[in-house]
């Protein structure tokens, strides 16, 4: 299961989750991890044929297709031709998104930043507070 570990999240890995099915089940362990590898395996190659998968519940895996580019080296600063790529996506399905989402509150319940500490008005500049007065005496 992802955990905290020093203030960093660590991810659930592949004998985690074979750790996990085997608890829930009844099924001995190396069977699972049987089916776990062939079920990667085949997700796998449906990608390299550039398939798009779709699990009921959880979401899509597709690939993207990436073109050439322009870049920048960070470290030299000097122009660098990116090769075109093709990349796997994942794109969360509603009852993943509903799930994760099931525990988190209104957005209008909780502030987007903590409020500052009441601070007092801030004057007005002479020039201007000198205008509002000849102003006002019209």
């Amino acid at each position: 299961m992802a955990r905290l570990v020093r203030g960093r999240w660590i991810a659930m890995t592949k004998s985690e989750l074979i750790e996990r099915v085997a608890q829930i089940t009844s099924v001995r362990k190396g069977q699972i991890e049987t089916v776990v590898n062939l079920t990667f395996e085949a997700l796998t190659q449906a990608l390299d044929r550039e398939e798009r998968i779709e699990v009921r519940g959880l979401g899509s895996f597709e690939i993207r297709h990436y073109g050439a580019y322009k870049g920048r080296n960070p470290r030299t600063g000097q122009s660098v031709a990116v090769k075109p790529k093709r990349l796997p996506f994942f794109k969360p399905g509603k009852e993943l998104k509903d799930l994760i989402n099931s525990s988190v509150k209104r957005t209008q319940d909780v502030p987007a930043f903590l409020p500052a500490e009441p601070s007092r008005p801030t004057p007005m500049p002479k020039a201007h507070s000198a205008l509002r007065r000849t102003r006002g005496a019209r």
